[in-house]
This record gives C-alpha cells, structure tokens and sequence, in this order.
C-alpha cells in the first residue's frame, strides 16, 4: 500500500445543520461543504432520527432545536439516515485510497431509540406492527438502562462512513452499503480504528452519521441504539490506481485485527465477498500463496455477520494482527 500523507494537526469542525445534512442520499454529485487538506482532522457532529421516531415525552427526551429545524427544512430525502458531510480532501482522485482514523466518537445526546416497523428487519413476517422504544442514556457512566430493565454499556460508533459512489451509480438511498462503504453497521468501528475506503470522485467527499450508541452483529430488529454522536476523523490519502487488489471494497483495522468486508443481498455471497477480500489482503501483505491464505482462512479467521436489514447483507473477517504482518 503507497505511503498515507501525514497528519497535520489541522482541525476543522462541521455542525449539523440543514445546509451540512444529507437525508439518506449518497450522489457524486452533491457538493462538498467544505474542503480540508490530506492529513486534516475533521469534526463532523451527526444527528439521528426522523420525525417519525421523535419521542412524545419532550421532557424526558428532549429534542435539540437543531434536529428539529432540519425536520422543518424540507430537505430532499430517500433512506432514513442523517449524514454529515460532505467533506473533501484535497488532491483525493479515483483510484486512491482515502484512509479514515477513526479519533474519537462521543454521545452527544441523553437518549436514543430502537425501533421495528413493517416490513423491515431480518424476520419481518413475525413482526407485522411498529413498536418503539426510547432509551435513556448516561454519558458520564458511558450506559443506556433498557425500558424493559436491563442496563447495557455504551460502544459507540457510526453506521454510515462512506465517500461519494461512481458518478454512473447515480442518487442512491443510504440503506444499502456498497463499494464506496456507506451503511455498514459494523461494531468493530469504534474510536482507534481506521476504516480504507476506495476513492471515486475527485475530492473522495467523505461522510459520517447514523450513529449507534450500541449495536449487536447482526442488527436484527433493522435498528441499533440509535442516537447523535460527534465523531474526529483523521482523514490520509493513499496515492493509487484502480487495479490496486485492495481497493474493491472497503477493509478496515483496529488494535487487535484485519477486517474484511462482504456485501451482498445473499448472505452467502456476501460471506464470499468477505473472504475473497481476507485472501486478498493475505496475499498482498506476505508471500503465501493463495491456496495457503484460503487455508489460513479457515484455519484462523472468524467471519461474522454484521448485519442482515439492509437489503445488502454484510459479512465480516477479522484476522488478528502479529499472526502474519
């Protein structure tokens, strides 16, 4: 993999607010909002929920007046998720690789909600009518207590982190995650880890939002703990082409793993998906064959479903670090 570019030290913040919000849309062609240079910081504040999950126990579960004049602002709208962005990096062209340190990721709200709703989820034929549950959270104790009883412990991170898709994808919902990463819902992306995503478009114009204070693999329900978070994002540039092996899919890393990423709407393709991208990296990281990296496969990575709500299913590979680079 080329050399990132260098961190700065720059930061850049961006507020939520109607003219910084994508309403479940990704398009080559939205704007970005603002430009930083590779190895910039950004700050991207995210927001979440429609009116039609906003809680009717204002006192309980206040409303920040932001949220509610980005409902009241009318924006276009085609997914149910609020995305913050987009943010371009300077010189970023297709066929190289924007890398995103995850810095930090903080709650910024004292509740959040999960939901079910018709014809959604991973067994929709079981559960025919809408329920919803808002949730109080503690942010000094980093935990959420469940209307039902139990208390869980916070594990924040971002559903959506994504850059713009091929200009020839044309306007998108932001329900299906794909190649330019989008909608993954994956757990293991929390603060310290870093996400590789393919660039597509000049600038790469990166974004964040859907935040989840907690997330079990799988997602079942078709909703996490959802709620606003504010995330730092170191944001590298890799110079590269696009027959570079790693640059189909995204793939990530945290302290302690390798991950892959599948995505398809069979979860079985998807599981393929997953372990071609494992072999993949294998192989471009040592000398073993390919044979040998598919044996190293199953011999020592864990593959596990990330999702199964989102029309595209998810599959992940987690090969831990010091076993081969």
């Amino acid at each position: 993999m080329p050399p990132p570019t260098s961190p700065t030290g720059r930061l850049h913040r961006l507020a939520a607010t109607p003219a910084s919000i994508q309403l479940g849309i990704f398009d080559a062609r939205i704007p970005p909002v603002i430009e930083i240079e590779p190895g910039d910081t950004v700050e991207l504040e995210c927001l979440s929920g429609g009116p039609e999950v906003m809680p009717t126990d204002l006192t309980a579960f206040p409303v920040p007046p932001v949220l509610q004049a980005i409902h009241a602002a009318g924006l276009p709208r085609i997914g149910t998720h609020m995305t913050t962005g987009p943010v371009a990096v300077r010189g970023a062209e297709p066929g190289d690789m924007l890398e995103v340190r995850i810095d930090s990721v903080v709650p910024t709200s004292d509740w959040g909600y999960c939901g079910i709703r018709p014809l959604a989820g991973t067994i929709p034929e079981d559960f025919d009518t809408k329920f919803m549950s808002h949730i109080p959270v503690d942010r000094e104790r980093g935990t959420c207590r469940l209307p039902w009883g139990p208390e869980l412990t916070l594990a924040p991170f971002f559903g959506i982190m994504g850059v713009a898709p091929p200009l020839s994808f044309g306007r998108l919902s932001s329900r299906e995650p794909r190649c330019f990463g989008g909608n993954l819902d994956n757990k293991e992306l929390v603060a310290g880890s870093t996400l590789y995503l393919p660039v597509f478009v000049p600038g790469a114009n990166f974004c964040a939002g859907d935040g989840h204070g907690l997330q079990g693999d799988g997602e079942v329900c078709v909703n996490a703990l959802e709620m606003s978070l504010t995330g730092r994002f170191t944001l590298l540039l890799h110079k590269g082409s696009p027959d570079s092996p790693l640059l189909r899919t995204p793939y990530a890393e945290t302290a302690t793993h390798w991950i892959t990423m599948g995505m398809n709407e069979d979860l079985d393709q998807a599981m393929k998906g997953a372990l071609r991208e494992m072999i993949a990296l294998i192989c471009a990281r040592t000398a073993l064959s390919r044979e040998q990296a598919y044996q190293t496969c199953s011999l020592a990575v864990d593959f596990r479903v990330t999702q199964t709500v989102n029309g595209e299913k998810g599959v992940h590979g987690m090969l831990r670090k010091g076993l081969l680079f």
